[in-house]
């Protein structure tokens, strides 16, 4: 009996031990877009949204998550995790709350949110340099980023 209870224990750790949530890969070119259910095609501006509860959200473009967050259809105190594709390595995922992000005219990203997402500061630098454009934080694509015809009241 000891022994059955010691192995169930055991178990019962293992796997809750595993099931921390973590992100899906995107399947570019078969994967639909969350909020625009566009097909994911550029792994230079995906993004995916991970939920405590381990669902996924996967997107085409950053600013399609963005848009998702701003009109609720997240409660964000149920996130895990912001993933956005790193531009300047496209299909390598970074931490989204974390990334600096460009939005500049030249970056035409797949809903002409004009953003591309970059794991330093120093690397966002040298792409604005030859992109122009301003460099932005998670929480500044929150509150600025708008949907083209839409402006902030």
């Amino acid at each position: 009996m000891l022994v059955r209870l010691a192995v169930t224990a055991g178990l019962a750790v293992a796997l809750l031990s595993g099931c921390s949530p973590s992100p899906d890969p995107i399947k570019y070119g078969q994967d639909q877009c969350a909020y625009c259910r566009m097909t994911i095609a550029d792994a230079r501006f995906s993004a995916q949204i991970v939920l405590k509860t381990g669902k996924n959200f996967k997107f085409d473009a950053i600013e399609c998550m963005v848009w998702f967050v701003q009109e609720g259809r997240v409660d964000t105190a149920k996130i895990h995790q912001v993933l956005v594709a790193d531009f300047s390595s496209p299909g390598r995922m970074i931490d989204g709350h974390t990334a600096w992000y460009l939005h500049s005219d030249q970056v035409k990203s797949p809903m002409s949110g004009n953003l591309a997402a970059f794991p330093s500061r120093e690397v966002a630098l040298q792409f604005q340099q030859k992109l122009g454009g301003r460099l932005l934080r998670w929480q500044d694509l929150l509150k600025t980023v708008q949907k083209p015809g839409h402006t902030s009241s």
